[in-house]
């Protein structure tokens, strides 16, 4: 069924914004020193012939969306290059809809296509020069996850443009006055009494979002939680270095600690010593992210039972368990009630969309670590698909800078978390966002704890991008007029 409302896409433009970080984030076996940030420009037309451009952004972090022993370089240029393709791709869709519909039919419908045919070529496995490809020797297959992350600041754009064009906050237009379609029409119910007929995205989200939101700070495994632990390298640019500093300066109440998930009595030591500086100085909620690199239960369940039995307060007060094992959720089949029946234990890694949420339900997971790098619409999606089963949301960073940072923190605003939002760029690249932050200051600098979205107004996801000042390079590829 057609509305009014559907808009098309015209034309896209793709640029790609090199970032370094002041610190080293490790991920897992791998350590993430600098990102590409791929930023996208969409413009759509609607039924009347009006036209309005809508923005995206999303950092190629490569470590997290392509863990491999395999070189970096090759992955690298890999997801640069694929990412040129879909702005082709999305140039030339010449479907209408709401920006869901448009989004959720690319990820169904061509996104599995364009990502068989990519990795078929052999492109995915070269070294890229400009827009040739020039064989490097290596066969490298691009997971799914990375096709989803080099997809979302197209599909973020789409969303934006959407608002744009109807002059309208973007979730203000997740209901039966735009779209054609219901829910059930997109996800599937897996219990008999919940029923996504007649439902839309907004019946899932929360009536009245906060203006503010608690700030999850992340305590990477190379970060010093001391000055015992500094050896001369760090940044002397004025921002924290140790823990303490950075719980004091941004009044932090919330953080998540990254553990190996290969040494146990590291993992356990690591969580007690980041409780012992922070509980002094008001820490109130832990988490603890094994970065999918435990391949037995078991490993979980002892570190949690150590804890209860001789850090009762860290205990009490870790909220939640974030994805200890691999990214294959279906190969796997990995039981985890043990796990879950001891703390909350959230999906993030392996939440591609809703089908996944529902096999990790089965499993033994309670909880989904929503990203906006996995696309918004996937991200709605999985929101409405967990929220009807009872599981409940978290918003997690893929340490998100300049643009990226807005829709994450909106995300997490309207879906309704746990316990505030995720928030880690201003650790390891504050610099990025000086622009946005002169117009967004409370969403790129934690103050008491928080940060505020106060300044987001206007239609789309309220960029005012007109008043950031910042001049990207040349676009790397333009299609469309």
């Amino acid at each position: 069924m057609s509305r009014s409302t559907d808009v098309r896409v015209t034309a896209v433009t793709l640029w790609f914004l090199p970032v370094e970080t002041r610190v080293p984030l490790k991920f897992g076996p791998e350590t993430l020193t600098r990102v590409t940030c791929a930023r996208v420009a969409l413009r759509v037309v609607d039924r009347q012939g009006r036209s309005a451009e809508g923005w995206g952004e999303t950092p190629l972090s490569v470590q997290w969306v392509w863990p491999s022993r395999d070189p970096y370089a090759p992955r690298h240029e890999a997801l640069k290059l694929f990412s040129q393709l879909l702005a082709r791709a999305w140039s030339s869709n010449g479907d209408w809809g709401h920006a869901l519909e448009l989004g959720h039919d690319f990820i169904e419908q061509l996104l599995p296509r364009l990502l068989d045919d990519f990795n078929a070529s052999g492109l995915s496995g070269s070294k890229t020069s400009g827009s040739n490809a020039i064989a490097a020797g290596v066969t490298l297959q691009m997971p799914w996850l990375a096709a989803l992350v080099c997809n979302s600041a197209f599909d973020l754009a789409l969303h934006d443009a959407f608002g744009r064009i109807h002059e309208r906050p973007v979730y203000s237009t997740y209901s039966s006055d735009f779209l054609s379609r219901d829910l059930s029409q997109f996800i599937e119910s897996a219990d008999p009494a919940v029923s996504f007929s007649g439902r839309f995205p907004v019946d899932f989200l929360v009536p009245e979002p906060p203006s503010r939101l608690l700030a999850w700070h992340l305590v990477g495994g190379l970060d010093p939680l001391d000055a015992s632990e500094l050896n001369g390298s760090e940044p002397a640019d004025g921002h924290p270095v140790v823990l303490a500093d950075w719980i004091q300066r941004d009044g932090l109440r919330c953080l998540k600690v990254k553990l190996r998930g290969n040494d146990a009595a590291w993992d356990f030591a690591r969580m007690v010593r980041v409780a012992e500086i922070a509980l002094p100085l008001g820490g109130e909620l832990f988490s603890a992210d094994f970065n999918c690199t435990v391949t037995d239960p078991g490993y979980v369940c002892d570190i949690l039972d150590r804890l209860k039995a001789d850090a009762p307060e860290l205990f009490a007060r870790l909220r939640y368990v974030e994805q200890p094992f691999p990214y294959e959720l279906e190969e796997l089949r990995l039981e985890v009630h043990p796990v879950s029946q001891r703390k909350p234990l959230f999906l993030d890694e392996s939440a591609h969309d809703w089908r996944k949420v529902r096999l990790g339900r089965e499993l033994g997971w309670t909880g989904v670590a929503l990203k906006t790098c996995k696309t918004q619409s996937g991200a709605l999606l999985a929101a409405c698909w967990a929220r009807a089963h009872g599981m409940e949301l978290m918003v997690q960073d893929l340490t998100n800078p300049m643009l990226a940072m807005i829709p994450h923190a909106l995300l997490a605003a309207h879906v309704g978390t746990i316990a505030g939002v995720e928030t880690n760029a201003m650790q390891f690249y504050p610099a990025a966002s000086a622009p946005e932050a002169a117009v967004h200051p409370g969403l790129y600098q934690r103050r008491n704890g928080m940060i505020d979205l106060g300044t987001l107004r206007g239609p789309g996801f309220g960029y005012r991008l007109e008043e950031i000042h910042r001049s990207p390079p040349e676009p790397v590829v333009r299609f469309g007029g």
